[in-house]
């Protein structure tokens, strides 16, 4: 019978038997029998088209009919799965949209050039010879908490990368920092807090995302367990920057100073009561987002403190709005379009073929096919470029795999959660690299391949494979 065949959608989930499961299948032998399954051809043809920079969006959708069509599903019945499944994703993508919104009227309010104007101030007349250790960790520093809370405690993302970093490369110059190091720390702080933190960003990713698709795909699990379950993945991230900071780009690293009016200690006068009006938007967004559970609340009150307190003009809504979807749109269609992807894998009934075929090949050989599953989630996230985008894909694949070969569902949440983790960092198309390259190159002394995506898959998605693989090992 053909893998492709389509099955019956109330067809019950494949169960390992136990008293085959020592069976060894040959691996070529195995291969041929999964290459057509719908499934694995549409990840495979998604990942391939990626990394042929082919628009992600496009990729997503021609591969669900590729899958769709290749399951012996008709062209209307593929179609009518793909909209249908659609809907999974308005909500992530509309939440973007909102901070999107909030993350340009925070960077009106000056904010982000008062951090800047601070660190240039105090550092500005001083000889490189004079500038002491004490003084460069302190800049990493505060750059790092930045990053950290661009995810959570102020949620605006990449945007306050190109406002706040451009300024400051005078200032790298001065200190002889190694760039490489600067874009290990902001990816650290892109990716890093909403593997553990529930707030902000993390909230989408554990709760919208993570833990719902997680149920859809037949898992009990509570929203306790989730960033529980994350946090010895998250210490592969902690222990990738340790690497960079103290290792790899310890040493000092010779860059042109150029100087221009960004990088002059008076570059524009901030107005303090911006900046008050700035902090209660923040403090409303974080309570209403808490209070709520909603993104998109916690983002529409910020947006309202910004207007209201005279930030923004009520004449300039529209463009402010419309600058922040801009900025945040392509994230959420690619997450409309990976909702209604995951929709076609989940009816091609492909899923419980491949859960079958690998269960039988690896065995009861946990170790492997946790490895194997974590090597996927890298190939995959890597070609998305978002990890938000990969999970309705992996949940689909990995949950009914990972029941079958027994983890229990706090191993199964870290190796999802790991699996959609890796490759956000050193993805050439993930805004979590393209977020520091945009920032670091603008004087074009920063390399996007060889200064940003290499040094972060080094340190960070190797390290992220065996605390991975750890914490579905140990949980």
């Amino acid at each position: 019978m053909p893998l492709f065949k389509n099955k019956k959608k109330t067809r019950p989930l494949i169960k390992v038997d136990k008293q085959h499961t020592s069976r060894k299948m040959p691996l070529l032998k195995l291969i041929g029998k999964i290459d057509m399954n719908p499934v694995l051809l549409a990840v495979c043809l998604m990942l391939v088209l990626s990394l042929m920079r082919i628009n992600v969006v496009v990729a997503l959708t021609l591969s669900a009919l590729v899958g769709g069509l290749s399951a012996g599903l008709s062209l209307s019945d593929t179609v009518s799965a793909f909209e249908g499944g659609l809907g999974g994703g308005a909500t992530i993508a509309l939440s973007y949209a909102m901070l999107g919104a909030f993350a340009v009227a925070l960077s009106k309010s000056g904010v982000t050039d008062l951090l800047a104007q601070t660190m240039i101030k105090k550092l500005h007349g001083h000889h490189p010879d004079k500038l002491s250790n004490s003084i460069k960790y302190g800049v990493l520093i505060s750059i790092l908490l930045m990053a950290v809370s661009s995810q959570n405690i102020i949620p605006v993302h990449i945007a306050f990368i190109p406002i706040l970093i451009p300024p400051l490369l005078a200032v790298f110059a001065k200190l002889r920092l190694d760039r490489r190091l600067v874009a290990c720390l902001l990816t650290f702080g892109l990716i890093t807090p909403y593997m553990v933190l529930p707030v902000g960003f993390g909230g989408i990713f554990l709760h919208n995302i993570l833990l719902k698709n997680l149920h859809d795909n037949g898992l009990q699990a509570t929203a306790a367990q989730v960033p529980t379950a994350m946090i010895l993945p998250a210490l592969g991230m902690v222990t990738g920057l340790l690497v960079a900071v103290f290792i790899s780009y310890r040493k000092p690293r010779d860059y042109k100073v150029i100087e221009s009016k960004e990088v002059k200690p008076d570059i524009k006068t901030v107005n303090k009561r911006h900046i008050v009006v700035a902090v209660i938007a923040i403090i409303a967004t974080l309570a209403i987002q808490l209070y709520s559970g909603s993104m998109i609340m916690g983002g529409l009150a910020g947006f309202l403190v910004f207007t209201l307190g005279g930030v923004i003009a009520w004449k300039e809504t529209h463009d402010v709005f419309t600058k922040g979807v801009h900025m945040m749109a392509m994230i959420g269609f690619i997450m409309i379009a990976a909702a209604g992807f995951a929709a076609v894998m989940k009816a091609t009934g492909g899923v419980e073929t491949l859960v079958a075929y690998l269960s039988d090949s690896i065995g009861d050989n946990k170790p492997l096919a946790a490895l194997l599953m974590l090597i996927i989630g890298l190939l995959v996230t890597m070609g998305i470029g978002s990890s938000f985008s990969t999970i309705p894909i992996l949940a689909t694949i990995y949950v009914p795999l990972a029941i079958a070969f027994g983890f229990s569902p706090m191993a199964t949440i870290a190796l999802v959660g790991t699996a959609a983790a890796l490759g956000d960092a050193g993805s050439p198309a993930s805004d979590s690299t393209l977020g520091p390259t945009s920032g670091l190159n603008s004087d074009g002394q920063h390399d996007h391949i060889w200064d940003t995506v290499v040094p972060t898959f080094i340190h960070y998605n190797l390290p992220l494979i065996i605390f991975g693989w750890i914490a579905a090992m140990t949980l």
